[in-house]
């Protein structure tokens, strides 16, 4: 699923076996205590989306947890059935049960169609994002 649209296709290798970078990093994910990696299946038992949320300790507003969506994911063929909306519903429930005092998200301003969703959760674009890629 991560490689199943336009960005993920340039930046994402798929070969099979999957190359040791993903265990390395899926397998740094399971040991953080900090990081929650969400996956719902179907009902036959097939993944069907994905999500991580972050929690991360910072100074300001009286040392914070700050929680952070990323890598959300759902599969193709399931798209507008609700997945992404219930997938969000427990995020945000799992970051007020980790007393996280706001949840937020980056997204790509090339997905026109996932700011409309977000926007429609509830999610209010209240900065401007930067990034810097190193090779």
């Amino acid at each position: 699923m991560i490689a199943d649209d336009e960005l993920g296709k340039t930046r994402e290798n798929l070969q099979s076996p999957l190359p040791s970078e993903y265990l390395k990093a899926f397998e740094n994910i399971v040991a953080d205590q900090n990081q929650e990696l969400i996956v719902v299946e179907s009902e036959e038992f097939e993944i069907i989306g994905t999500l991580q949320l972050s929690f991360i300790q910072y100074l300001t507003y009286r040392g914070g947890i700050r929680a952070q969506i990323e890598a959300v994911r759902v599969r193709k063929d399931k798209r507008g059935l609700g997945i992404g909306k219930t997938m969000f519903e427990w995020a945000i429930n799992r970051a007020k049960e980790r007393k996280a005092h706001l949840l937020q998200l980056t997204t790509d301003k090339k997905r026109p169609k996932a700011i409309e969703f977000y926007k429609n959760l509830g999610f209010i674009p209240t900065h401007e994002g930067m990034k810097m890629h190193f090779e």
